[in-house]
């Protein structure tokens, strides 16, 4: 099975930027993909990199279902392919870092919203974002059962965790990473760790381009369930990277051979148990 991470730049065009997207899927569709998946934000500017001015700029947020899933909506249905987008949703008075999933008859599947959000230099995220309240759902789709994990969420256990115990063969992540942001290539280890320990490919696509005070890496990859890096995309350029994954090395795992299958989630509560009577 054929997937497409497609790392572009975004400008303040909103139509432009999905224009080159649209462009992009099209290309990838004619190589025989069945799944593309775009970046955090990638049809804006990366809002957050900048603190707002009070309350969310719900201006900003765009409504889903909306125009923009109506578009891959209709892409979709016209390719045969599944796509997974992230957007800036507004949904009433808020707003939330979500990934529209479309399947490959153009039916909008659902959405993942991310769960915990950031706070730092360059990623002032909490005064844009309200916390997901969807928990991590995974899609049945027509190329196989997908997860998603958004961009701060990976970095959280139970989330990879609760994917696999959800059946995800393919976990998408859609991403906002700074070059230098992660020394010594952590981020890269924690996701082929994530790979390697719950048994699925995780397919990680970032950003590019240079937006004050960030400058956005690209690099996206992807690993296969024994936590190796099978491809990578280049730094700082838009691309389309193509890779042929085989779902069947999912069973294979070892996750799913054994480390799920020697799991004792009964013990966990005793455990915390026991921490308290010791406070």
């Amino acid at each position: 099975m054929r997937i497409a991470l497609i790392q572009q730049h975004a400008t303040s065009d909103r139509g432009e930027n999905i224009g080159r997207g649209i462009a992009a899927a099209e290309c990838a569709a004619a190589e025989g993909v069945r799944l593309v998946a775009f970046a955090e934000l990638a049809f804006t500017p990366f809002y957050p990199r900048n603190p707002s001015c009070g309350a969310p700029p719900l201006e900003l947020a765009e409504e889903i279902p909306g125009p923009t899933t109506q578009a891959f909506c209709d892409l979709a249905r016209r390719l045969g392919i599944v796509v997974v987008l992230n957007l800036y949703e507004r949904d009433g008075d808020c707003a939330f870092d979500s990934s529209p999933v479309i399947d490959a008859d153009g039916r909008l599947l659902g959405v993942t919203r991310m769960l915990h959000i950031a706070e730092m230099s360059g990623f002032h995220e909490q005064g844009y974002y309200a916390p997901g309240d969807r928990g991590m759902p995974v899609y049945h789709t027509a190329a196989g059962r997908l997860g998603v994990a958004i961009c701060y969420d990976r970095h959280y256990p139970e989330v990879m965790r609760a994917l696999s115990l959800g059946g995800a063969e393919i976990v998408v992540i859609p991403q906002a990473g700074a070059v230098g942001e992660w020394p010594d290539g952590l981020y890269e280890a924690e996701v082929r760790v994530a790979s390697f320990q719950n048994g699925y490919f995780t397919a990680l696509v970032n950003r590019v381009g240079r937006e004050d005070p960030l400058e956005f890496a690209g690099e996206s990859f992807v690993c296969d369930p024994s936590g190796r890096v099978i491809a990578r995309a280049p730094l700082g350029e838009d691309h389309a990277l193509i890779v042929d994954l085989d779902l069947a090395e999912v069973a294979r795992s070892p996750a799913r051979r054994l480390f799920l299958r020697d799991r004792r989630p009964e013990l966990w509560t005793r455990m915390l148990d026991f921490r308290e009577e010791d406070a």
